[in-house]
């Protein structure tokens, strides 16, 4: 919270750096809307042409009244920083940190892409079979690339309609999956009482055998790891997003509220590494049965998702291939470790 270290700038030889928990793309669109986007096709700011950047998901809806209160608070308490930090990299959005690097849009402000921030080698392969969590030994009966994983963060709310839906568009579509069903997708609020989610009747009976339901904790890392997890329908929450990038696996994007749609609008618009179950324009629809069988079928079973797998894997790679030593991410994290001790 910015107001707990407003006093820092009072302090003699004392600095603050902010962490932007969305990622530069988002950050970037909100300066871009700000100058105006005037000199955006003459300066070519990012590796996207305008025409496509006026298809930018709104921004009405995205935050609760309550959650605008809480960040006008902080936002009076911003301003004094020197520098801020993305869980991000360059080879996933370089031109976007480039754009903020810029003098006149982020103030003469230090940027460092310090992502991804999550592991990027799993050393689960070696544990003993009894006790991998289920999720992962399940997977490891499956065929390369054949797996849907389906969840959507820890504070997301479906409706009952929605919960059915999304059931018997995955039972519909014929292929494998791992769906994370929570309380949190039906609760409205923390420490609400719980209740068991109520799936179709016979549908974990149906699907048995091709889909997995957990309905606690699951190890999403290590399930984007297996090679066995071909795609990831996700609420393009950042953390998971990344967590996506940086294995390799493709999104069917299903924004909710804040950073989500466009989030969402980078994997699918500006990076090509996903499609869209649901656009932002339509938050207020219900996504039926067929669109998610759709969706899910493109993604894991067309020359279309066999393209978009490509790309994903490709710039997985050179995720991979940053975090390494002498790579961009180490850099990153130099450059930044030099300035604070200069």
């Amino acid at each position: 919270m910015s107001y707990v270290v407003q006093d820092v700038k009072t302090l003699t030889n004392a600095e603050t750096f902010v962490f932007q928990p969305p990622p530069a793309f988002y950050r970037a669109c909100v300066l871009w809307e700000k100058a105006g986007g005037g000199q955006f096709s003459v300066n070519r700011p990012f590796p996207v042409e305008r025409e496509l950047m006026e298809k930018l998901p709104p921004k009405d809806g995205v935050f609760s009244q309550e959650f605008r209160k809480l960040l006008e608070v902080q936002q009076a308490h911003l301003g004094s920083h020197v520098g801020e930090l993305y869980d991000s990299s360059r080879v996933i959005e370089g031109e976007f940190i480039e754009y903020l690097e810029k003098d006149e849009i982020n103030g003469k402000k230090k940027i460092w892409a310090v992502g991804p921030l999550n592991p990027i080698e799993i050393s689960s392969n070696g544990t003993d079979s009894t006790s991998r969590h289920k999720c992962l030994q399940w997977l490891d009966n499956q065929p390369e690339n054949s797996v849907m994983y389906v969840s959507f963060g820890t504070t997301t709310t479906f409706s009952d309609e929605q919960i059915r839906e999304l059931a018997l568009g995955l039972e519909r579509s014929g292929q494998r999956f791992i769906w994370v069903v929570r309380v949190a997708d039906t609760s409205n609020s923390v420490g609400s009482e719980e209740r068991k989610i109520e799936l179709p009747n016979g549908f974990e009976e149906i699907v048995r055998g091709r889909g997995l339901i957990e309905r606690s904790w699951a190890p999403q890392l290590e399930i984007l790891e297996h090679s066995a997890t071909g795609g990831f329908m996700s609420h393009c929450g950042w953390n998971s997003s990344m967590e996506s990038i940086s294995m390799g696996v493709p999104m069917a994007t299903w924004p909710m509220h804040s950073d989500q749609p466009r989030n969402a609008f980078l994997i699918t618009d500006v990076i090509r590494i996903g499609i869209a179950v649901k656009n932002w324009e339509r938050r207020n629809e219900l996504v039926k049965a067929n669109v998610i069988a759709d969706v899910v079928n493109r993604l894991m079973a067309s020359e279309e998702g066999a393209k978009i797998r490509r790309r994903a894997v490709k710039l997985g790679g050179e995720v991979k291939e940053s975090v390494a030593e002498g790579g961009v991410r180490c850099r990153e994290m130099d450059s930044f470790i030099s300035y604070i001790c200069s």
